[in-house]
């Protein structure tokens, strides 16, 4: 099989794909979403600086600690020239989400501690709620699952 050649200033949706490890078809959505952009050739080829490759990584990352790609492109925006993000880039971009993955942190901690007994919800239509909850009093407290959606302390 050929080697791309990465020190090209520009790659090809393929040699993107296969050096970010993302499928095509999530480069273009990408691409639709406004996330990351590209030229197109006379022939209508898609070319992308080389660049874009942090760019892609910084998505897949956003992504995987569950950050909408909403605000990922809300934040990439926000760069000068839509540049890509250098290092004082990923630190403002991290300490944005910061409190967010704090926040998304303790609800899931919670939840793997707490999931297997009643959540508060008020339904009592589990025999283990009827236990945690006889008479229902965490509906004082408000709407939904009352202990997962307790602030952090």
């Amino acid at each position: 099989m050929h080697q791309p050649a990465w020190d090209k200033g520009e790659l090809t949706v393929g040699q993107l794909a296969e050096r970010s490890g993302v499928a095509v078809s999530a480069l273009h959505f990408y691409e639709r979403q406004g996330l990351i952009h590209s030229r197109r050739t006379s022939g209508n080829q898609r070319r992308y600086r080389r660049e874009v490759l942090r760019r892609v990584a910084l998505i897949r990352i956003a992504q995987r600690v569950g950050i909408p790609l909403a605000q990922v492109r809300e934040a990439l925006d926000g760069l000068p020239d839509r540049r890509i993000p250098n290092r004082k880039d990923w630190e403002q971009l991290s300490q944005r989400w910061h409190d967010e993955l704090t926040e998304r942190i303790h609800f899931l901690e919670q939840l793997r501690d707490e999931f297997t007994e009643c959540v508060g919800c008020g339904c009592l239509s589990i025999d283990k709620c009827r236990m945690a909850n006889p008479y229902d009093t965490l509906a004082a407290q408000g709407a939904g699952p009352r202990r997962l959606i307790e602030e952090p302390s």
